[in-house]
């Protein structure tokens, strides 16, 4: 963010661009069993709400390892996966504004999601809304640091969570199911 001391002339009102938006939508997932159906609902979410940009932030084998304990694609597949999405859906509509995010891939390590907030907070436009997975919802909720980052972000779910984790069932009010968006 730029600190520096700006100088306007008097009586200068600061017009809102209406063309960026409000925020930015982040799809946090491994991206694994994510198919091209679920992305264009993120997409078509990013649009309809007006979102700055949409992120596409694949989680790194290490992570996911650490919170599922199951195997999992290399990144790189996983990731090359989305670049391919995004140019097909370039040659068909303007897409300017989907981002993937390969920050954990430069990292090539395990990747606490609070390190993830931090990177994405000082990088993207604010608020920042998760866009995630009912058991990645519930993942997220058995966090330790959950209840200090809920306050700070917003959850948009994909499908209602048969089974919420009582954290999240507590923050009602900080998530919502995308089917209500």
């Amino acid at each position: 963010m730029d600190r520096g001391i700006n100088k306007v002339p008097f009586g200068y009102e600061e017009r809102l661009d209406t063309r960026t938006g409000k925020g930015t939508l982040v799809f946090y997932d491994t991206f694994q069993d994510i198919s091209d159906r679920q992305l264009e609902r993120a997409a078509s979410l990013a649009t309809l709400r007006s979102f700055t940009k949409l992120v596409l932030y694949p989680l790194h084998e290490e992570t996911a390892r650490r919170i599922w304990k199951r195997p999992i694609e290399p990144y790189y597949k996983r990731e090359q996966y989305l670049f391919d999405w995004r140019q097909e859906r370039e040659e068909r509509e303007d897409s300017g504004n989907i981002t993937v995010e390969n920050w954990e891939g430069k990292r090539k390590k395990y990747t606490p999601i609070e390190a993830a907030l931090r990177h994405l907070m000082d990088v993207y436009t604010q608020p920042i809304f998760l866009y995630v997975s009912p058991a990645m919802a519930n993942a997220f909720a058995s966090f330790h640091s959950f209840e200090e980052w809920i306050g700070k972000i917003r959850l948009i779910i994909s499908e209602p969570p048969p089974d919420a984790h009582p954290k999240l069932t507590k923050y009602r009010h900080r998530w919502e199911v995308e089917e209500n968006c």
